[in-house]
């Protein structure tokens, strides 16, 4: 992994140490990007340091798998880290970056993959298989595509939502017509006996619930054809998630406002394959052409371990089999997020 030049990746180093407690007032009320505050990718790593740290990690860890699932369109390989223990333990896949401009979730994701070889997470490969793509869109993350870059705010780097041909990965679940899609589905989720996915993204800065900025939101498969089975596996998915970030004292989810069109990864995959999905949206993107999505990098340190937490909860409960009994009646009281009125 490359050394941190900035201060800033430094503070995002400071906030995942092991025992460091996350500032309150991080989620709070921003910051947000307002045209004053200078939006700076160079702090994120580039698809060359994520496969450098995998690389890295695959060679210290002997419980660690690295597999190549394809190339994007412009292509750059597709990893997929994996930790299968028992083929008859239960699967879990955490899925990030289908939108390139969506990257702390990637950056959470190696973190717990460096966890992973650690002595923090002891026993829990005994009782679960995970599987981590941890970036499906990097040339959008890398900015190489095939269109216009014009209007993104970030300084350095340009991310892009789309794949270089423009193409919104996450509406491609049913067609899968681009590479990235196909390599997810023909080499992960035919291959392997998937239970569970958490698809891993970004949505705007202004979302809020009770009042009170989201720091991210979830939501299980909502298409009528996701089986009963299927829905309540997610439900119960969300509520370990719900339970191990909202009680954190800085983490505060809403329930995402999403359709039940299955050619997103959460209603399609659910049906085509059985698994209890649930999506989970980050607040703030890492570039956009619309200053309300970007969120500034003093929120980076929070956001990733948002993402660690997430992972390290619902990897422990599935592992002790907790998640089968875990209560889902925050469902029935969770609100929808609604967009801050005037912003």
């Amino acid at each position: 992994m490359r050394i941190p030049k900035t201060a800033a990746a430094l503070s995002i180093a400071a906030l995942l140490a092991a025992g460091t407690a996350v500032p309150a007032a991080a989620v709070g009320e921003g910051p947000n990007y307002n045209g004053n505050e200078t939006i700076n990718t160079s702090i994120l790593r580039t698809y060359d340091e994520v496969v450098a740290e995998l690389k890295k990690q695959d060679a210290k860890q002997p419980a660690m798998e690295l597999e190549v699932i394809g190339q994007s369109v412009k292509g750059r390989d597709l990893y997929l880290a994996k930790y299968i223990s028992n083929p008859d333990n239960p699967t879990i896949l955490y899925l990030t970056q289908q939108h390139g401009n969506e990257q702390l979730t990637t950056e959470g994701a190696l973190e717990f993959v460096k966890h992973l070889g650690t002595g923090k997470t002891k026993g829990v490969l005994d009782g679960v298989n995970i599987l981590i793509v941890p970036m499906l869109n990097p040339d959008g993350a890398m900015g190489d595509v095939d269109f216009p870059l014009d209007g993104y705010i970030a300084t350095g780097r340009t991310l892009t939502r789309a794949n270089a041909t423009g193409t919104d990965l996450n509406r491609d679940h049913v067609a899968k017509i681009q590479p990235e899609t196909q390599a997810l589905h023909n080499n992960v989720m035919r291959a392997y006996d998937i239970d569970y996915m958490i698809d891993l993204h970004h949505q705007g800065t202004q979302s809020e619930r009770d009042g009170k900025l989201v720091s991210g939101s979830i939501l299980y498969p909502t298409t009528p054809n996701a089986s009963p089975e299927v829905v309540q596996g997610s439900k119960q998915l969300g509520a370990v998630v719900f339970n191990a970030i909202d009680s954190t004292g800085w983490g505060h989810l809403g329930r995402y406002v999403g359709g039940s069109a299955e050619t997103i990864s959460r209603n399609g995959i659910a049906v085509e394959y059985g698994i209890s999905t649930l999506l989970f949206e980050m607040r703030g993107m890492s570039d956009n052409t619309n200053p309300s999505a970007v969120l500034g990098q003093k929120s980076n340190g929070y956001l990733i371990k948002q993402t660690v937490t997430t992972l390290d909860a619902t990897a422990r409960a599935i592992s002790d089999g907790s998640i089968g009994t875990t209560d889902t009646s925050i469902w029935d009281t969770l609100a929808e997020q609604t967009t801050r009125p005037g912003e």
